[in-house]
């Protein structure tokens, strides 16, 4: 949980976002390889970010806050992930159950929780649960109370932030099976967060399980998230969006960190006949190959970034349909160009980079991982079917 001696900074706009991102990103860069190495879970760095303001850059003006457009959001995103990939993706749940309050939460939850977003508290997530039919076969219960309130039961895996949040949002099925969330005090009784995530990459995410045994909620901590998906909508554009910008930042520096290698530590060739690695025109070739990669997939997420605040501007089936395709488009390429990148960094590095005591498996490790959270090849399969026949992606959320 938070531990902020002040209230959070309240940032103004996007210009001042994309600023406190950047020289976060820079603190954050520092150390990342060793928090890494020893599995130190980044609390610290976590209530810099809260302290921040960055957490509330999407509450809406009319409750204090910046309301940042997805373009600056997607590029705070990129920048954190470049320096630490586990501590973008940490938060990248808090701003979808922001989404999820700005879409369907009453007054009086949207005042009392962005309030809460605005003093620095965070978000985390139980959402996933292992061992079901399919992503969408959610077991967790909302049971109601004979006084109007409920109480939850079931467990999540893969639950990204809950050992460092404030409130941890909970989806569940309730009558009718009908999904909502319920947002939870990280203190409620009846609910335990495991530190138990063992990935082989992002591995300071602490993305472990969450077990509810009957945990009281009040009625107006519920929101029915069932209704989002109804009509035209961008929950799952502006989530996708963030795992985007995660990939890119991934990419963008698992580059810069081989530009610097090899710059600095790798030898040439000795056929090449050059004095430096950097003159081989081999290497060359290779880092403008990937140069490329990474620039592509920057400039898809800008233009997807662009297509979500064009729809939000006007939200109707066709803006939703072409924010949704937008954004797979460049899901597909950052996760290919930080795989790509985060392995080719051996390749143009040379031997010595694949000291263990470096680190720079991290970024191989955690594009790896984090590009498993759902299936590119389907992103791909939505993509052609809009192309070639003009078939709107569905609303399942993930797209």
């Amino acid at each position: 949980m938070s531990s902020l001696p002040e209230p959070a900074h309240v940032i103004a706009d996007d210009t001042e976002a994309l600023k406190v991102a950047a020289a976060l990103a820079e603190e954050f860069r520092t150390g990342a390889a060793e928090r890494d190495a020893q599995r130190r879970l980044p609390r610290a760095e976590l209530d810099r970010l809260s302290a921040s303001g960055l957490l509330a850059i999407t509450v809406p003006a009319g409750h204090g806050g910046a309301d940042v457009s997805a373009v600056a959001l997607a590029e705070v995103f990129r920048l954190l992930a470049a320096a630490d990939a586990s501590i973008a993706q940490i938060p990248q749940s808090h701003f979808s159950y922001v989404n999820v309050l700005r879409r369907q939460g009453t007054e009086a939850q949207q005042a009392f929780f962005f309030g809460e977003v605005l003093a620095g508290k965070r978000f985390g997530n139980a959402q996933s649960e292992a061992g079901t039919k399919h992503l969408q076969d959610i077991r967790t219960r909302l049971t109601p109370a004979a006084d109007g309130s409920y109480t939850l039961t079931g467990v999540k895996h893969y639950s990204t932030g809950a050992l460092f949040a404030d409130w941890i949002p909970v989806s569940a099925r309730a009558e009718n099976d009908e999904l909502h969330v319920a947002y939870v005090p990280r203190d409620a009784p009846g609910l335990t967060v495991v530190d138990d995530w063992d990935g082989m990459g992002q591995r300071t995410t602490a993305s472990g399980t969450v077990r509810l045994a009957a945990v009281p909620v009040p009625a107006d901590r519920v929101v029915p998230h069932h209704l989002t998906f109804r009509g035209p909508q961008l929950h799952g554009a502006a989530a996708q969006l963030l795992h985007a910008a995660i990939d890119s930042g991934v990419a963008s520096g698992a580059l810069a960190e081989a530009v610097t290698f090899v710059r600095t530590k790798s030898r040439p060739w000795f056929e090449s006949g050059f004095e430096t690695a950097a003159e081989d025109p081999l290497l060359i070739q290779r880092f403008g190959e990937l140069a490329l990669q990474v620039r592509g997939a920057e400039a898809l997420l800008s233009a997807a970034a662009r297509a979500v605040d064009t729809a939000r501007g006007h939200l109707d089936d066709d803006t939703a349909a072409e924010a949704s395709i937008a954004v797979a488009a460049a899901k597909v390429a950052a996760a290919n160009a930080a795989v790509e990148t985060g392995s080719s960094l051996f390749e143009v590095s040379g031997t010595r980079s694949a000291l263990d005591a470096l680190g720079l498996h991290r970024h191989w490790r955690d594009a790896r991982t984090h590009t498993l959270h759902d299936p590119a090849r389907w992103k791909v399969q939505h993509i052609g079917r809009y192309v070639l026949n003009g078939m709107k992606p569905p609303r399942h959320g993930l797209l």
